[in-house]
């Protein structure tokens, strides 16, 4: 089942977000005068086609993975004289540059318009309170403690944890300090406190801002009582039941779930002696959690028990952010415009060396995303989405030639020399396009299997 619903929501995103993308190509082109032979939505054979009044084919293809917008040109072959007027190379270079520029700016609109629907509705989401910390963590060596709730960083307004990550981020390959500004668990007044930092993030496989800091979200103590048992789990085979109070693990007390967590995490595989109490009655059982290896490769202990479920004072640690139907486009474009420049300055330190190629990510991983996102509900999968239709946007518009930068950077080229680039050098430009693109792709792929393998 987890599997379909992976397959499902990917085709989904990208669906939406291919359709969304070629359509800017589209109606730009229309408006321009350019006849479009055919839209399509995938590639390959049309498992569904129409035409519309100006003859255009619309095509639903079988293979998922893009698709494209047709238009009449006479690179291809003759064109009726009635027709001439209406190829896009007749068309002046502004509204060829508008017309493949449309594709990468309307996804970018496109997210500030999810942004704007999840800001109208409401988003439900997570005060930044620290939780948890190491002693010689980053972040405590700096004089945050657990309850300080994180108002802003390096100036910034920091609303909910995502905000956080994404601050930390854009920090990344930096030396110096970040500025955290916090409001104490136990006063009303903000306070700076600088974190040093040295090559922050530089070559980590794993982008991991806040652990890597030692930030933890805030959770409430949790008494070590097991809840809800997964059937084939580590603790219903070794006789364990909801319910049990957990009192010690080999003659260590354990005062709460988050303790708990810890011991079973370090030892995975290995056989614990554990001291439960049960009806009021203690009786010691051996248990030895299953081993799971984390999505960075990392091996844990798991034993399938979940706590038995704490309310959280709603008006503490959760919050909702919501906006006026009219008032809700300034942080939508705010929003998108973080993540825009965000992703222009990941890809730009990508070059420099200074992240790991490692963190690039193909389908595969995009899919296991999708699938994860829509599980949780709809408002995790349509930011997502949002995030997903900048990233595509962004790509292409990078000048790159075959992608839609690449043909603009011809196009600017024109308007420099006064006359189109030879035949010869734009086919030269677009093999050195293609494989760049396929280098990418292979690396990417690559990425992507090694996760899995991991």
């Amino acid at each position: 089942m987890d599997f379909i619903q992976t397959v499902i929501s990917f085709i989904v995103a990208l669906g939406v977000l291919v359709t969304v993308h070629e359509f800017g190509h589209f109606w730009v082109a229309r408006k321009c005068g350019v006849k479009v032979l055919r839209f399509s939505v995938g590639f390959g054979h049309p498992l569904f086609k129409w035409k519309d009044r100006h003859d255009t084919e619309f095509w639903l293809s079988a293979i998922p993975l893009g698709g494209y917008v047709k238009m009449l040109d006479s690179r291809e072959g003759d064109i009726p004289s009635e027709f001439v007027d209406q190829e896009f190379n007749q068309k002046p270079v502004a509204q060829r540059i508008a017309i493949f520029a449309a594709g990468p700016l309307i996804n970018l609109a496109f997210a500030v318009l999810l942004y704007w629907a999840m800001f109208v509705n409401g988003v439900a989401t997570m005060a930044p309170v620290i939780g948890k910390l190491q002693s010689d963590s980053q972040v405590a060596l700096s004089g945050l403690e657990v309850g300080d709730e994180i108002l802003m960083i390096d100036g910034v307004e920091t609303v909910d944890w995502e905000a956080v990550n994404f601050a930390l981020v854009g920090r990344i390959g930096d030396s110096g300090q970040i500025q955290f500004t916090i409001k104490p668990a136990s006063s009303s007044i903000a306070l700076d406190k600088p974190v040093a930092i040295t090559d922050f993030l530089v070559g980590q496989e794993e982008i991991a801002p806040m652990e890597t800091l030692g930030l933890t979200v805030f959770r409430p103590d949790i008494d070590p009582v097991l809840g809800e048992l997964i059937a084939d789990g580590a603790a219903k085979r070794d006789g364990l039941k909801q319910g049990d109070l957990i009192v010690s693990v080999n003659d260590k007390n354990v005062i709460s779930w988050a303790d708990w967590v810890d011991v079973v995490r370090e030892n995975p595989d290995k056989t614990m002696q554990v001291i439960i109490e049960r009806d009021g009655v203690q009786q010691s059982v051996e248990l030895t959690p299953a081993v799971h290896k984390t999505d960075n490769g990392k091996v844990i202990g798991l034993i399938g028990a979940m706590p038995v479920p704490v309310p959280w004072p709603p008006e503490q640690y959760r919050r909702t952010i919501q906006y006026s139907f009219i008032g809700a486009w300034v942080p939508a474009a705010e929003k998108a415009w973080t993540r825009i420049t965000l992703t222009l300055v990941t890809i730009w330190k990508m070059i420099g060396g200074e992240i790991s190629v490692k963190n690039l990510s193909g389908p595969i991983t995009i899919a296991k995303v999708a699938g994860d996102t829509s599980s949780y509900g709809l408002e995790p999968f349509l930011s997502f989405i949002a995030y997903l239709s900048i990233s595509l946007g962004i790509l292409n518009l990078l000048p790159i030639p075959i992608l839609d930068g690449g043909h603009i950077l011809f196009a600017m080229a024109e308007i420099v020399r006064g006359k189109p680039l030879s035949e010869r050098v734009q086919q030269a430009g677009l093999s050195i396009g293609m494989s760049l693109l396929a280098a990418f792709m292979l690396l990417a792929f690559y990425n992507d299997i090694t996760r899995l393998i991991q």
